[in-house]
């Protein structure tokens, strides 16, 4: 078994999942008492969240290549970094290491594809939702059209994944104002939604959608876990 190495703390609410979720499927996988060999390089979110609302990516990216870095040095075999929007700098990350970084976008998309669809919405921060990092992964490298929120929708997306989810407040009023947001998504012809940041998963489930949903914190750490075991 491969050592999976994580980078988490961005929010530790969705790095325990990734533990939980990395854990339960070594165990379906090879039964009895076995769970995953993995490393976690956490970081301060506060400190993340300034420099991410800063601007100053440069300095953050700095944080999560010595946290790779430490992982690789730990024995970590791959780099899984906890969270959607610090994909940003995912090749900064992967060229500072010699062990693959297991890009979150991509078994995500893979799955997309291999369910027929094309249009698909996305939601996540505004870093993820505005900026061409994630987007232009799902549209250059799969050919997906991608749907995101009308400029008040993102806003609140983003404001409920920091102000309550990465707190660990989940509220009912909440997971209302996204699935409105949803709705409106499909009436553009959204077949599927993304749920691009690892926290929404605190929010919105399967059942809760009239359209398939791809919960990016299980498919990363299930992706991890085939890494590791096969």
């Amino acid at each position: 078994m491969k050592t999976i190495g994580l980078i988490g703390g961005m929010s530790w609410e969705s790095s325990a999942l990734y533990y939980q979720i990395i854990n339960q499927c070594v165990k379906e996988k090879l039964g009895g008492h076995h769970s995953a060999k993995s490393l976690m390089y956490s970081v301060d979110f506060q400190e993340i969240k300034e420099l991410q609302h800063q601007n100053r990516w440069d300095e953050a990216a700095n944080i999560l290549i010595h946290g790779a870095r430490s992982l690789q040095a730990g024995g970590a075999d791959c780099i899984v970094i906890c969270t959607n929007t610090m994909h940003k700098l995912a090749d900064e990350v992967s060229e500072a290491v010699e062990i693959p970084l297991l890009h979150i976008a991509e078994p995500t998309a893979r799955l997309i594809v291999q369910a027929g669809i094309k249009k698909v919405a996305l939601l996540g921060t505004r870093f993820t939702m505005e900026q061409e990092f994630y987007k232009a992964k799902l549209t250059e490298d799969y050919g997906l059209q991608v749907l995101i929120p009308n400029e008040a929708d993102r806003q609140s997306v983003h404001d409920i994944i920091y102000n309550e989810l990465c707190l660990g407040q989940v509220r009912a009023e909440s997971k209302q104002v996204y699935l409105d947001i949803i709705g409106r998504l499909v009436q553009e012809g959204a077949e599927a939604v993304i749920l691009g940041c690892t926290e929404i998963t605190l929010l919105i489930q399967q059942a809760d959608c009239p359209i398939p949903v791809y919960d990016t914190t299980r498919i990363h750490a299930e992706a991890a876990v085939e890494f590791a075991v096969g």
